[in-house]
């Protein structure tokens, strides 16, 4: 057996891969929902019903579907120029940090600047430091060949330890009795609730206006084409006048500031304060929504609603049927290794000796 290149790849193909690895993910899991002892039309139905069922379990899906949709667009700009960043869970706690470290120390006083300033400046920060982070790697790989899915990933651990260090230090809230976590922000700079009574809110409006943006800054700039151009080849890119390194430090910033900022969306949207716990894996999650989303930024909208359905309908289908929660993991790594091979199969063919 071989694999053959395809001359072309038909568009639909494409768009129908990463559906096609949807449903085989589901027929997969099916297997795992049989051999617990459940019945699957019902453990689907119920995971349906828990993350798109009714007005609380849909906001909830879409609060959990808003740092999923940044860290997923911090991804696809990143995999378009085939810089495999896989430290966006790092780049999104240093901006929570960053977020913190603007508007929520100095007593609360958030440095004494006005509360619109004080904001832009505390997005500002959070975007810059997971900008800053994703940089080395992107240097070192351009400069001296190095491996960015070693550095970025290694980058996750140290920012962990750095947070644990920040939360039993100078960011600890002395109010929590112990518990390690941040001092709080501003009440001034929490996002605004989207739908009332529930914990949705407006970082839904940043994230879906950040795709759209970064969807035609792919499609109608310059940039847009160079990223391309160096995904596709970056030494025919180079030879035809393509700044490669330049490119690749600019998609750096441009992919770690993505994954920063949903760091302090999430700070101030929904949490408040920085904990270890904060994200549980928003970061890792970004990969299967990029895949998912076949590298399309509204693709990204899409399949990190679908994700944190899932995610969110696990827990209410669990205590339903007695299916264990980690169904929802295999889910969305099943999702990730479908797509792979689905878009594998979009530009090969196997051909049998």
């Amino acid at each position: 057996m071989r694999l053959e290149k395809r001359t072309q790849s038909a568009s639909m193909a494409l768009v129908l891969a990463p559906m096609g690895a949807v449903v085989f993910t589901l027929l997969v899991s099916a297997l795992l929902v049989l051999w617990a002892g459940a019945p699957v039309g019902q453990t689907y139905g119920l995971l349906l019903q828990g993350g798109f069922g009714s007005v609380f379990a849909f906001s909830e899906t879409l609060t959990r579907a808003i740092p999923l949709m940044l860290t997923g667009m911090a991804a696809t700009v990143a995999f378009k120029a085939r810089l495999f960043n896989i430290g966006a869970e790092g780049q999104l706690y240093v901006g929570a940090i960053a977020a913190v470290a603007v508007g929520g120390l100095h007593d609360g006083t958030g440095w004494a600047l006005p509360p619109a300033l004080l904001f832009v400046l505390m997005m500002l920060a959070a975007a810059l430091a997971g900008a800053l982070l994703l940089l080395g790697p992107a240097l070192m790989k351009a400069k001296l060949g190095v491996d960015e899915v070693v550095t970025t990933l290694l980058l996750n651990f140290i920012v962990q330890l750095l947070v644990s260090l920040m939360l039993d230090g100078p960011m600890k809230d002395p109010t929590a009795m112990g518990w390690p976590q941040s001092v709080a922000l501003m009440p001034e700079l929490e996002l605004a609730k989207l739908i009332p009574q529930t914990r949705v809110h407006t970082g839904l409006l940043w994230a879906v206006a950040l795709s759209v943006s970064l969807w035609a800054l792919m499609k109608y700039t310059v940039l847009g084409f160079d990223i391309r151009a160096v995904g596709a080849n970056a030494r025919a890119a180079a030879f035809a006048g393509v700044p490669v390194t330049r490119t690749v430090v600019l998609v750096a910033m441009l992919s770690g500031a993505l994954a920063g900022l949903a760091g302090a969306i999430e700070v101030a949207g929904r949490t408040s304060y920085l904990t270890l716990d904060m994200s549980p894996g928003y970061g890792y999650s970004g990969i299967v929504i990029a895949m998912l989303a076949a590298l399309h930024p509204l693709g990204v909208v899409l399949a990190s609603v679908f994700v944190a359905g899932v995610l969110v309908g696990a827990d209410s289908m669990s205590r339903a049927v007695g299916v264990p929660t980690f169904i929802a993991d295999v889910i969305v790594a099943t999702s990730l290794i479908s797509v792979l091979v689905a878009t594998l199969l979009t530009q090969y063919r196997v051909r049998l000796k």
